[in-house]
């Protein structure tokens, strides 16, 4: 994940600095194993070397991660309760979604963990309980009010190896309207 975390920082460095200066020191080991504790599941090998270099971004600054926001391993945690405890009220009983293959029919999933945040309840989840035919920490979407669950990335490497080469080919932009990186085509 280092070689990754350099294309990202060279790619900021040149086109949108103000993000790179929003992004965080990396989490310690203690920290990644409390959160996995808490969350009660082991994030792959590749997403504790990617948030050992950087632990997420201030919220106050430019939106890193395709227009949303990379969340701090606290962040995770609290936006994982917030959907816990509407799941221990028995919120989504008479609701089910429409997954891609390998992903459950759940609206949402406590084994769904949220890595990025849109500000509308929207997520990129981390999928520690795949359905058959899935693979343990593949890359899902979460909507909070839509029921497509959509299969983003086999695994958490592949997910952010797709997003550098898609920064390196010009697929995504900076954009002041949007204070975020984009896809190109929704500038």
């Amino acid at each position: 994940m280092k070689t990754e975390w350099k294309r990202f920082e060279n790619w900021l460095d040149k086109n949108a600095p103000d993000v790179r200066k929003g992004l965080f020191p990396g989490a310690s080991t203690a920290e990644l194993d409390d959160t996995e504790k808490k969350l009660g599941i082991k994030f792959p090998q590749a997403m504790r070397d990617f948030y050992a270099i950087h632990n997420g971004q201030d919220d106050e600054s430019p939106s890193f991660m395709r227009g949303t926001t990379f969340l701090k391993l606290d962040q995770i945690y609290s936006e994982w309760t917030v959907w816990k405890d509407l799941l221990d009220k028995e919120m989504f009983v008479d609701f089910e979604s429409e997954p891609d293959p390998g992903i459950r029919a759940d609206w949402w999933n406590p084994k769904w963990i949220p890595l990025t945040y849109d500000g509308s309840g929207n997520h990129s989840c981390l999928d520690c309980d795949p359905a058959p035919g899935g693979t343990y920490g593949q890359i899902i979407s979460m909507w909070h009010d839509a029921a497509e669950r959509n299969l983003l990335a086999k695994s958490f490497e592949e997910w952010i190896q797709e997003f550098a080469d898609g920064l390196e080919k010009g697929e995504f932009v900076y954009s002041e309207d949007y204070f975020a990186i984009v896809p190109i085509e929704d500038v």
